[in-house]
């Protein structure tokens, strides 16, 4: 009997209490979670960097590339392109009286395009473009009134002799017939028409009366020996 409960005793002196068990097994967890756990600076050391976005290069700013310059640049004409009105309208200024394309006792317009003499039509010419532009300028022109004028064929008469020019008619030297006014119209459906105003319906009022301070005479210097 003396020696079971010696041995009971010993045994139970051996054995841990329960909370202190449970101590140790919380201690224990506590311990395998701060080993796993990752050093933070042993983190952000080891956590590699994010690279910088990269930055647009600034657009350059200068002359741009040879192939978005605008052709013609430099003032080249294009091939076939109208022709200026200004030196044309300068041409019948300077003689008052020129015929559009026929031959005559006064200059022709289409003969001082192309530069020669022309045979035959002027639409066959090398410049016949060139010509063509030339004569719808002229047409547009408010300077310059068109005419079966000189020998019955398309005249252009500048305004600076349109006082000269309704003076004869008035005076009865020119028939009224060949000093009725011609002008071309565009029509939608892309025809042309031309449209008359008789004399002495087109010449305005200041031009009437420059007509009545010249003589007959006067009139015949201003137009040329053609009268």
């Amino acid at each position: 009997m003396k020696t079971k409960t010696r041995t009971a005793k010993s045994t139970s002196a051996k054995r841990p209490s329960r909370a202190a068990s449970a101590a140790r097994g919380t201690a224990a967890k506590r311990a395998v979670a701060k080993r796993a756990a990752p050093n933070r600076a042993t983190a952000k050391r080891a956590a590699p960097k994010r690279a910088a976005p990269k930055r647009a290069a600034p657009k350059r700013r200068g002359k741009p590339p040879a192939s978005r310059k605008p052709a013609l640049r430099r003032g080249r004409a294009r091939p076939g392109t109208r022709v200026p009105a200004n030196r044309w309208l300068r041409f019948v200024e300077q003689h008052g009286v020129v015929l559009a394309s026929a031959r005559g006792p006064v200059p022709c317009v289409a003969e001082a395009v192309a530069g020669q003499p022309i045979v035959g039509s002027w639409w066959a010419h090398p410049k016949g473009k060139a010509i063509f532009a030339a004569l719808s300028e002229l047409d547009d022109a408010d300077d310059v009134r068109c005419f079966k004028l000189v020998d019955g064929k398309v005249t252009f008469v500048h305004r600076r002799v349109w006082p000269a020019l309704a003076c004869l008619a008035s005076g009865g030297v020119i028939d009224a017939g060949r000093v009725a006014s011609i002008q071309q119209e565009h029509m939608p459906t892309g025809e042309h028409r031309n449209v008359v105003t008789p004399f002495p319906d087109w010449v305005p009022d200041d031009v009437a009366r420059a007509a009545t301070a010249l003589t007959i005479d006067d009139a015949r210097a201003q137009l040329g020996a053609w009268v």
